[in-house]
C-alpha cells in the first residue's frame, strides 16, 4: 500500500505498519514508547474519537481536564501534549495540519445515534451497520479486560467545535479537508482505542462516516529520551515538568 504524505508534514523514513480504520468502524493497540502514528482523514469530514491508556498499568490514563488546563488551552494542536492522570505525558501532537481538534464534545451513545439516524443493525445490514462511537470504544477496550468504568473523556481528532456568546458549542462543519494528517509521539508504552463514528455535535441526520488511514513510524529510540529543546516538551514549563516525570519511568 503505498503512504500518501501531505505536503506539510515530513517525510516518514521508515513505516513499520500502514492500515485504514474503515468508516463508522473502530480499531485498538498498543503503540510503544518511541513509536508515531500519523492519522490521514482520506476523503475529508472524519471523525477520529480516541481514548488513552498506560498499557502496563491501565489505572493511569488520558486526563482531559489536566490536559487543557495545564496548557491553557480549550483545544488540541501541535505542541500540545496528552497528560495522564499521574501527571505525566501519553502522547504528543508533533505536527498537524488542521491546527485544531475537540476535546470537548464528548462521544455519541445508542441512544443519540438512534435518534439521529435510526437503526440499522447487522443482522439486516451487515457492514452498512450503524454504529456508534461509546459502544464501538467499549468493544475495543474489552479486548485489553477494559470496561465501561474505564471509557473516560476522549478527543476527536479531525473535529472543531465553535462557541456561541451564550457558551453553547456547534459543530463546525468542513474543518478537515481530505488530506489533512497529524503526527501523534507516543512518549509511554500506550493503549490506543479509536472510532471512526461520526461526532455527536454534527448536526447533519445523515449517517455519514469517513475512514482515517493509521500509519505507524519509530520517532525515537525506546530508551531514550526526548531532547530538552523538543517543541512539544519545551511549549511551557508544565510539559518540561510532565516529560521529567514520564522519563524517570524509563530511565
Amino acid at each position: 500500500m503505498s503512504t500518501q504524505i501531505p505536503v506539510d508534514l515530513a517525510p516518514i523514513p521508515h513505516v513499520a505498519w500502514e492500515t485504514v480504520i474503515p468508516a463508522g468502524t473502530h480499531w485498538s493497540g498498543v503503540l510503544r514508547r518511541g513509536m508515531a502514528l500519523r492519522a490521514v482523514d482520506s476523503e475529508g469530514g472524519a471523525n477520529l474519537a480516541a481514548v488513552f491508556h498506560r498499557h502496563d498499568e491501565p489505572l493511569e490514563r488520558y486526563n482531559m481536564a489536566d490536559t487543557l488546563k495545564a496548557q491553557h488551552t480549550a483545544h488540541l494542536t501541535r505542541g500540545h501534549v496528552l497528560y495522564s492522570d499521574m501527571g505525566r505525558v501519553l502522547a504528543s501532537i508533533t505536527a498537524d495540519t488542521l491546527g485544531w481538534h475537540d476535546p470537548l464534545g464528548g462521544v455519541g451513545d445508542a441512544q443519540l445515534f438512534a435518534s439521529k439516524y435510526g437503526v440499522a443493525r447487522y443482522q439486516q445490514h451487515r457492514n452498512a451497520m450503524i454504529r456508534n462511537g461509546r459502544d464501538s470504544l467499549l468493544l475495543e477496550l474489552a479486548k485489553h479486560g477494559l470496561g465501561a468504568r474505564d471509557l473516560v473523556a476522549n478527543i476527536n481528532f479531525f473535529s472543531k467545535l465553535a462557541i456561541g456568546e451564550d457558551g453553547a458549542l456547534s459543530f463546525v462543519a468542513g474543518h478537515s479537508p481530505a488530506g489533512a494528517a497529524f503526527d501523534l509521539r507516543f512518549e509511554m508504552d500506550t493503549l490506543v482505542a479509536f472510532s471512526t463514528a461520526p461526532h455527536p455535535l454534527n448536526p447533519s441526520s445523515e449517517y455519514e462516516p469517513k475512514p482515517v488511514k493509521l500509519i505507524a513510524y519509530r520517532a525515537y529510540a525506546t530508551d531514550a529520551c526526548v531532547p530538552a529543546d523538543d517543541f512539544c516538551r519545551s511549549a511551557c514549563p508544565e510539559n518540561e515538568r510532565g516529560f521529567v516525570n514520564t522519563d524517570r519511568l524509563f530511565v
